[in-house]
């Protein structure tokens, strides 16, 4: 009867033979190729250009995105499962990976002409270039409805002001995602998403942050100084910016869930292999019941967080309204994820506090899933918002 209700319900978590193809292929090629040289990319915050360009070949830049426009055609729950596995080796890489496939591609294939889903999703979901979504301002981070960079309309073309700020992939991608205020009087209504490409004039890549963590991946500000838009490169109706930042968001909130679930199940692997290998005391220190209750404790938060994701990863699947589920799996599995790679940190003891166990990285890494694309306590407001709806 349990089994039963929890199945019509959609909790029926069984991966099929696709999905653990996906999720082995995901795991070869993180292990093969991004665990060579991540302290390295770490250290001098390199973009891992000779890996992204992998991952689009392999089919990792557009696995949801229709065959029709070059994508892989896959699930949700294919996505998430390779996003985990590529987040427990390198989180860096899987920010590229999650801005590509949830908030550019999906954007684009979901709100887009046939035009622009020709010019620009196909360029997208092979690789041969990679996107940005370009939301954040130096006074608009969790209040999106203030923007202040400006698409004025000039008939048949914008012309674009303003500065982003926190952008990912702002130096490495070839198309930007930019929201901008058209009609300051119709306030979030007012607000227009507009594609716009890099090499475009008056588009300038600024400064690139030194980050604590996911330091590979490359975070820039964008100035857009008098830069003409054709009116062909707004996506959706004049005034539909903003739901489409709050539409895209809702799922990208599933891809940084993976990735934090990621990270946390990265970090409970290397602790309970460092246990089973270092002694202390005369015997495995996973002997010592102290430590078999961190890592059973990390195993019971890190699948509880997964069955969380799943659901939601389903729910988009199903066309169901999954914004209280993404919300839910970003705000626990990025708590279990800070949480998760603090205690791997404590059973590696001093080892822990060096780059080459890599569960430092892994700490580093987990902090920035409670903060992009919705902070925790956004994640709250919208739980919150969902429950008396």
């Amino acid at each position: 009867m349990a089994t039963a209700a929890l199945e019509l319900q959609g909790l029926n978590f069984n991966l099929s033979e696709e999905h653990r193809a996906v999720q082995e292929a995901a795991r070869d090629f993180a292990h093969n190729e991004l665990l060579p040289g991540i302290v390295e990319r770490d250290n001098e915050a390199r973009f891992p250009t000779e890996q992204v360009k992998r991952m689009g070949e392999l089919g990792f830049l557009g696995m949801m995105v229709s065959p029709e426009y070059g994508g892989g055609g896959m699930d949700t729950v294919s996505y998430v499962l390779a996003m985990e596995e590529i987040s427990k080796i390198d989180a860096s890489a899987s920010v590229v990976m999650s801005v590509n496939n949830s908030l550019v591609c999906y954007g684009l294939e979901a709100y887009g002409t046939e035009e622009q889903k020709q010019k620009y999703l196909t360029r997208l979901a092979t690789g041969e270039t990679i996107g940005a979504f370009c939301l954040s301002e130096p006074e608009a981070g969790s209040d999106a409805t203030s923007q202040s960079t400006l698409a004025e309309d000039k008939g048949d073309y914008y012309l674009l002001n303003g500065t982003k700020n926190w952008i990912t992939n702002g130096n490495s991608s070839g198309i930007c995602l930019v929201i901008a205020q058209t009609d300051r009087e119709k306030k979030h209504r007012g607000i227009n998403c507009l594609i716009v490409e890099k090499g475009t004039p008056g588009f300038v890549v600024g400064k690139k942050e030194d980050k604590m963590g996911i330091r590979a991946s490359d975070t820039h500000s964008l100035l857009f100084t008098d830069v003409k838009v054709p009116k062909e490169n707004r996506i959706g109706e004049d005034g539909f910016g903003f739901k489409f930042a709050m539409s895209t968001l809702n799922g990208g909130r599933i891809g940084i869930a993976a990735q934090a679930l990621g990270i946390a199940a990265g970090a409970y692997e290397l602790s309970l292999k460092y246990a089973q290998e270092r002694k202390a005391f005369g015997k495995q220190i996973f002997d010592h019941q102290a430590i078999q209750f961190k890592l059973a404790e990390m195993a019971t938060k890190i699948e509880a967080a997964r069955l969380l994701v799943y659901k939601a990863a389903r729910q988009k699947d199903e066309h169901k309204d999954y914004v209280q589920a993404a919300a839910m799996a970003k705000l626990f599995a990025s708590d279990v994820a800070m949480w998760a790679t603090t205690e791997a940190v404590q059973i590696h003891g001093g080892y822990g506090y060096v780059k080459e166990f890599h569960v430092e990285r892994l700490m580093r890494d987990a902090k920035i899933t409670q903060i992009y694309e919705g902070t925790s306590e956004i994640q709250k407001l919208v739980i919150a918002r969902e429950l008396v709806r």
